[in-house]
């Protein structure tokens, strides 16, 4: 059974929907049928790269002082640490996700796509690191086990630019107006963070479901 999760790399709490998901499917007995598919989607598609981090540049764009975003982000960062991650804000570099999502896809060809989704999650967060800087990129793909010069082709030309356009896509013809976005089977979806209990639950109904088609076939 099919799970597609529409995230994108700089939205914190689609790293956190993600460990919740990840959470739900440790304790399900059937998790060796379920595969999940990550989509692409962008908060800010006209996002440039900033040297802002950003505390800073939520604080410029929203005219907001930086200790008031601080205090903003601090509910998420607790979210964030019970579901044991470890997320910085003040060091996450403001840059454009769209070159992330493209080596998403080419991850996806290597069967390594929810690992890269992870160390970009965490390169962004914990580590502070630009996301769009192809060195960086290349970096992660290397640790990810994919072919360095299939990632370099990839990132020096316009390779999955069409199927991260045509994720962003889809998602807003299912409705996808903000992400993390989970569609469980093509038949239930939940949006947001989320309670794990939630994500244990539908698991288990559209499973049952699935399974029930798979069976009568």
């Amino acid at each position: 059974m099919k799970i597609e999760v529409w995230s994108d790399v700089a939205c914190p709490f689609c790293y956190i929907g993600k460990k919740k998901l990840e959470s739900a499917l440790s304790s399900f007995e059937n998790k060796d049928q379920i595969e999940v598919v990550w989509k692409s989607y962008q908060l800010d598609p006209q996002i440039e790269d900033s040297s802002l981090n950003a505390i800073d540049y939520l604080s410029l764009r929203k005219g907001i002082p930086s200790n008031k975003v601080l205090e903003m982000m601090a509910g998420v960062r607790q979210m964030a640490s019970s579901e044991g991650l470890i997320m910085h804000p003040e060091k996450a570099i403001v840059a454009n996700s769209f070159d992330a999502h493209r080596l998403s896809h080419l991850a996806s060809k290597f069967a390594v796509q929810n690992e890269m989704e992870e160390l970009l999650f965490e390169t962004y967060f914990k580590e502070g690191k630009n996301i769009s800087d192809k060195k960086t990129l290349l970096a992660l793909a290397d640790k990810a086990g994919i072919d360095h010069k299939e990632a370099e082709d990839v990132l020096n030309s316009d390779l999955y630019a069409s199927a991260v356009e045509d994720d962003i896509r889809e998602g807003n013809a299912l409705g996808v107006r903000g992400v993390p976005f989970f569609v469980f089977n093509r038949t239930y979806a939940i949006s947001g963070a989320q309670d794990a209990q939630v994500f244990e639950n539908t698991l288990k109904r559209s499973f049952e479901e699935w399974n029930e088609k798979v069976i009568t076939k």
